[in-house]
């Protein structure tokens, strides 16, 4: 059978050409997303699109190091080094970052040249003159305020070409009504601000454009961007991707199963979802196309993980370091909150490709060696056996060093590492090179498993130096960053040259080049792929200096209140939907300090008006994961758009089909505010944990039955509301026996140091507080005041932010400290203690409603059962006919 056409031109030729122009594309768009679509041919702006980055991460290398401290020179602090970190992203975007879309891609204009060198001057400025605006706060010059308005305007700017017109059109909308507010309508109305007063707001404080978001951004952000993107060149993305397939590829609709699993490991270090999917989607979705998914099914499978991916600690779309700082919490405390939800969602994930699967009656991919199902799973064993036995290793290898090396522990770790990095590279050493296989090569046959484990095996070094600072050491996260990229660097550099040495072949010096040159590399795009991040922060921030300038959240916390009748659910269900709108066309990070700063203190201010005490962090990760939504959903979903330019799909319908997948992450939201044992609040022992994750996991997997409309078979419409009801007790068993008795009984208030004495380590007393409003009238307010280390009941309180004296039988509020979790929950000086609320300790375990759950599936499981021969997915539906 002939495949030329008349022309003489092959079916594979115009196929590979059409693949060729599909990689085009995607590089286009990923780069105009991320490190900017301005490729010059002259030698010159090369240079500059060269050296520019590099300094720019060679500067956050030194920032977050411990050497200026001990040199005593290049020491900068907070302020100057988020000014000198701005400069460099400013000047970037209008060198990288065409104007438009018809703007020239392979040279600078000289006006874009021109903006470049003003916008990095106005960014600089606080630098230059910090020592001059802090002998005159509040006074700014003319020159001062010329630099404020250029600046801003450069920002927005800056904003519309690296990253849309959504948060551009955002910042004026909240400038402008810092300016308009006399000539506004009721509850609208506000002073308003003059000039000199708005720029000292937005640009020459901290209050506004170099505030906290963008503190965050120059201290912890930057540096995981850049070990994300040294890891990346270094072959991690590759390897995660390989073994991903070896393990998951062979099973029903495996090319998605190993699509989860390869972008759940890319979002571990990656930062934004765009990428995520063009890395992992370039090999994932067209395998899923050829064995049978549809080109819309495919590309939301892929925007579906990789979205999630950006729930996925440690960096979590690099929200987890605003998060902690937003709340007041460690990165630490961030992590463990944040995990078990994280995984929930990926293995739900799981289930849902295997449904669309078993609809389809998919297959896996051929193997190029076949061994028993007994040998599969132990070889799986062996495998999480061995990571398992290796990060002991190293634990117990670089735990040791402070006992044995004292004050020159430090030494004794960077040894060890040395050591067991040697170790492994000689491992390594032994198997082949892991080449970048193409979809249509790894279609015709997956490979094998202990060939691809080994290829990799040191990668997991860096990654585990960064944990083990971070979760171990409990050093900050910028310090922790460090390290780890220090640590990766090194990698990079000699991995080549060291393989090379441990093979025999020679070649050292020029591998040790290849090796440098992809460090150079490495650091160069991780400073590119900083622009729009460090862009989004800086100009959310815009939003944050109108909402401390207005009052704007308190007038949103009002209309919101009122349309929504104090009803906390339908409240809830209008701030996801807010989040999801704010977020259309936005960065995660951006995203993030837009809605935390306007969305989360309204839920806050909501739930404990209707007695529902929530916890600060369950808040935050409320706005936070509707936020992401924004990726998914049409019109603007970037990651559907990346994805459909993958599988050649309608990007609208892919993003519709993405919607439906992510339901499930969608859900999890809500069971934060209800639930708090998913974030691992309020779980006292390991008994309670596993039946936590237990219940949880059966919940998940079950609601994704629900919405996909398959359980053991297909689901009848009073068999899915029976699982719903059985979805409602697992997740939230509280609601239910709250019925029979109350969670929470009241003790004197004088009994109130007592009681926080008597919390446990990081627990929780919960209080209520009454007052009076501006408008006079008389609130109460129940909160959930965390309690950190042990210790009397006033230092207890003292170290969460308040201040309480007793008198006379009454408690009284003192003080309550600034951007504490008691201030964001609206704990305030002068109210007064009510009543004090300890948990019922004669009320029934509420994990026994777990019992009723599980009965409840297993009659639809039973029942489910008895027609799986027949009433199938892709089966008539017809039952046999009796004998």
């Amino acid at each position: 059978m002939s495949n030329a056409n008349g022309n003489g031109v092959s079916d594979k030729g115009r196929m590979d050409e059409a693949a060729a122009a599909d990689e085009q594309e995607l590089a286009r768009l990923v780069a105009e997303a991320d490190t900017g679509g301005r490729q010059p041919v002259d030698r010159f702006t090369k240079i500059i699109l060269f050296v520019v980055p590099l300094a720019w991460a060679l500067f956050q290398l030194w920032y977050a190091s411990p050497f200026p401290f001990q040199f005593r020179f290049g020491v900068f602090n907070a302020t100057e080094a988020r000014a000198i970190h701005l400069a460099f992203a400013v000047f970037l975007v209008f060198l990288a970052y065409p104007a438009w879309k018809g703007s020239p891609r392979h040279r600078v204009p000289w006006v874009d040249w021109l903006l470049a060198f003003l916008a990095a001057a106005s960014a600089a400025y606080l630098y230059i003159f910090q020592a001059e605006l802090s002998r005159r706060p509040g006074l700014p010059t003319t020159t001062d305020v010329v630099v404020a308005v250029a600046g801003v305007l450069f920002l927005l700017e800056a904003a519309r070409r690296s990253l849309g017109v959504a948060l551009p059109i955002v910042g004026i909308v909240f400038i402008t009504y810092a300016f308009v507010g006399p000539y506004l309508p009721g509850l609208m109305a506000h002073p308003g601000a003059s000039l000199n007063r708005a720029a000292t707001q937005y640009w020459l404080t901290t209050e506004g454009v170099f505030g906290v978001a963008l503190g965050v951004s120059t201290a912890f952000v930057f540096l995981f961007v850049l070990f994300g993107s040294l890891l990346e060149k270094a072959g991690a993305g590759n390897y995660f991707i390989k073994v991903a397939f070896a393990l998951l590829g062979h099973f029903r609709g495996g090319p998605a199963k190993a699509a989860v699993l390869g972008s759940g490991a890319t979002g571990l270090i990656s930062g934004s979802s765009v990428a995520n999917v063009v890395t992992t989607g370039t090999f994932t979705i067209p395998l899923m196309k050829r064995v049978g998914y549809s080109p819309v099914k495919a590309g939301a499978i892929e925007v579906s993980a990789s979205v999630n991916g950006q729930i996925m600690p440690p960096v979590m779309g690099a929200a987890a370091f605003l998060i902690a700082e937003y709340v007041g919490i460690s990165y630490a405390e961030v992590v463990r909150h944040a995990i078990i939800p994280a995984l929930l969602t990926y293995i739900s994930l799981f289930y849902v490709v295997d449904i669309e699967a078993r609809k389809a009656g998919l297959k896996g991919l051929p193997r190029e060696k076949h061994r028993s199902a007994l040998m599969s799973i132990a070889l799986f064993g062996m495998t999480v056996a061995g990571i398992i036995i290796f990060s002991a290793a190293v634990y117990w290898g670089l735990g040791w060093t402070r006992t044995l090396f004292g004050s020159a522990a430090s030494w004794g770790v960077i040894i060890g590492s040395f050591l067991i990095y040697l170790v492994l590279i000689a491992f390594r050493s032994r198997f082949p090179d892991l080449e970048a296989d193409d979809p249509a090569r790894m279609a015709e046959k997956l490979p094998d498993t202990l060939e691809v484990a080994p290829g990799g095996i040191h990668y997991l070094l860096p990654v585990f130096i960064l944990v083990w600072c971070l979760m171990v050491e409990e050093l900050s996260p910028g310090l922790s960053a460090f390290y780890g990229t220090c640590a990766l660097m090194f990698l990079v550099l000699t991995q080549r040259p060291l393989i090379a040495l441990f093979r025999r072949q020679g070649r050292l010096l020029g591998e040790l080049q290849t090796g440098f040159a992809d460090l150079l590399d490495g650091l160069v795009t991780g400073s590119r792929n900083m622009i729009g991040i460090a862009i989004a922060t800086a100009a959310a921030g815009i939003v944050v200096g109108t909402v401390s300038l207005t009052g704007i959240g308190l007038v949103l916390t009002e209309i919101v209140i009122a349309v929504s009748a104090g009803n906390l659910l339908i409240m809830l269900l209008m701030a996801a939907l807010i989040c999801m709108v704010l977020g259309l066309g936005m960065p995660t990070t951006a995203n993030y300090v837009v809605v935390a700063t306007l969305i989360a203190p309204v839920i806050v201010e909501v739930a404990t008006l209707n007695g529902l005490a929530v916890a600060l962090v369950s808040v935050h990760l409320f706005v936070f994961y509707f936020g992401l939504m924004a990726d998914v959903t049409p019109p603007v979903g970037l990651a559907s758009f990346a994805a459909s330019a993958i599988s050649r799909a309608d990007p609208v319908k892919t993003g519709v089909q993405a919607f439906r997948y992510e339901m499930r992450t969608a859900i999890l939201p809500f069971i934060f505010i209800y639930n708090q044992q998913l974030l691992l609040i309020g779980v006292e022992n390991p008994i309670q944990l596993i039946a936590v994750l237990v219940a949880s996991l059966v919940g998940m997997l079950t609601f994704v039955s629900v919405t996909q409309q398959i359980f053991i078979t297909r689901s009848r419409i009073w068999e899915t509301a029976i699982l719903l009801v059985a979805c409602v007790m697992l997740f939230v068993p509280g609601i239910f026996m709250d019925r029979i008795s109350p969670a929470y009984v009241d003790v004197p208030v004088e009994e109130l140091n007592e009681r926080v004495a008597a919390a446990p380590v990081d627990g929780f007393i919960r209080i209520e507080v009454a007052g009076m409003d501006l408008g006079g009238n008389d609130y109460t307010r129940l909160v959930q005041l965390p309690l950190g280390a042990p210790g009397d009941g006033p230092a207890r309180l003292s170290a969460a932010g308040v201040q309480i004296t007793e008198f006379a039988g009454q408690a009284q509020i003192l003080n309550v400290r600034f951007r504490t979790q008691a201030e964001q929950l609206g704990l305030a000086a002068g109210q007064t203690v009510s009543r004090v609320l300890v948990p019922n300790t004669a009320r029934p375990p509420k994990e026994l409603i777990y019992l009723p759950g599980f009965l409840l599936i297993g009659i639809v499981a039973a029942l489910q059962w008895r027609r799986r021969s027949w009433d199938q997915p892709g089966r008539d539906k017809r039952a046999p006919a009796a004998a």
